[in-house]
């Protein structure tokens, strides 16, 4: 019998990540010693009273059946977060629940778009707005974030026919993978340019607790006139290590909201109510001090990558924000992949090549903040000592 599976499929290339993980598998069979920058999976460890109340809740037979939307309490516990937080007001029926910001994402162009709708994406971004948009459906059109705008998009270069066309615009700050962040006032000319020409704005929020050099992090949904146009996804996964938990919110405008819901409730049946238990504690114990030292310990991991290899001779700047830290190849590279594999082999150090981001993240690479200091001097040591940079 022959399985031939969808030509849906066929847009698809092996993950880049998945694709990775097996080259470290290889080497390290070969007895090499690898130092993984590859994924941003936090190895921090989520607050013991989140912890307590997931176990607590699994240890309840009566958890175990479906829970079909979100508890009252997580509702209740997102909105108090938000005012606290963002200082934002908003109410339980501009919230719905998703396995993660990559599954609501991932779905947003079925909930949104018909055939011959536009989504407007970032390049380079994360896989999963390219991935999106063409599972659901929508023509894809990539707008620039480049260096010398301060990884901003603009917005007024747009081409006409495209606005014309374009369903939802995302944006992403702190951003996955250019680790840059944006001003206020660019939120309010976007939401005033999306109102303009009637296009939905997503904001993917997954990072507004990790952020450097005395900047703060915060919301979308704050500026006056944000939930008339968009809506923004936020997670819990890196700010409080629940990644593998995988919850997240899509949050803000109604019409919105309830389109991925009315989507959501044909393929899923809900999050395990253990985890919405612990996701209520998250929200609703002060964890300030908890986030603030984590974020200084990733800041001096940015530190400690960036000001090491800059002292090695790989020039690298310091990200404003995110668990990740971008820069360019070194000079006498020309493609970002084959040095990655080059690296790899003369060092045992992994990271992410930029060309995975999209078209404009060739020639850049992808550290995660995921090491430690002590391990992070230790990967720059064995960089330098290849003689890879001479």
């Amino acid at each position: 019998m022959e399985i031939h599976s969808s030509k849906r499929l066929e847009h698809f290339k092996t993950g880049i990540f998945a694709f990775l993980d097996e080259k470290r598998i290889e080497m390290e069979k070969k007895g090499r010693k690898v130092v993984n920058f590859s994924i941003g999976t936090p190895d921090f460890t989520a607050p013991d009273e989140v912890v307590a109340s997931l176990v607590n809740g699994a240890s309840k037979p009566e958890t175990y059946g479906y829970t079909l939307t979100e508890i009252p309490e997580l509702k209740d516990a997102l909105c108090k977060y938000y005012k606290r937080r963002f200082n934002c007001d908003i109410f339980p029926d501009e919230i719905t629940a998703t396995n993660g910001s990559q599954e609501g994402i991932g779905h947003l162009a079925m909930a949104l778009c018909d055939k011959g709708d536009i989504a407007l994406l970032p390049n380079p971004g994360y896989p999963i707005f390219s991935a999106g948009a063409y599972l659901g459906g929508a023509d894809e059109y990539y707008y620039p974030v480049l260096e010398e705008n301060n990884y901003l998009p603009k917005l007024d270069e747009i081409p006409e026919d495209v606005l014309k066309r374009a369903k939802y615009i995302i944006v992403s700050y702190p951003s996955n993978p250019v680790c840059a962040i944006a001003p206020d006032e660019f939120y309010d000319e976007l939401i005033a340019w999306a109102k303009k020409h009637n296009i939905i704005v997503v904001h993917d929020n997954a990072y507004s607790d990790i952020i450097y050099d005395g900047n703060i992090g915060g919301s979308f949904l704050s500026h006056e006139g944000a939930k008339d146009v968009g809506i923004e996804f936020f997670s819990l996964s890196k700010s409080f290590n629940l990644t593998g938990a995988r919850v997240s919110f899509a949050i803000g405008n109604k019409e919105v909201v309830a389109a991925i819901k009315k989507l959501r409730s044909q393929y899923d049946f809900g999050i395990f109510r253990p985890i919405q238990e612990a996701a209520v504690t998250a929200l609703t114990e002060d964890y300030t001090e908890f986030l603030e030292n984590q974020r200084m310990k990733y800041q001096l991991r940015r530190d400690a990558l960036c000001d090491g290899l800059s002292a090695i001779g790989w020039k690298v700047p310091k990200g404003k924000g995110t668990m990740f830290a971008w820069m360019p190849i070194p000079e006498k590279f020309t493609s970002s992949e084959a040095f990655c594999f080059e690296l790899l082999e003369k060092t045992g150090v992994l990271c992410t090549p930029g060309s995975a981001f999209g078209s404009l993240g060739e020639g850049y690479v992808r550290f995660a903040l995921t090491k430690t200091v002590e391990e992070t001097q230790m990967a720059i040591k064995m960089i330098d000592e290849s003689g890879i940079l001479k």
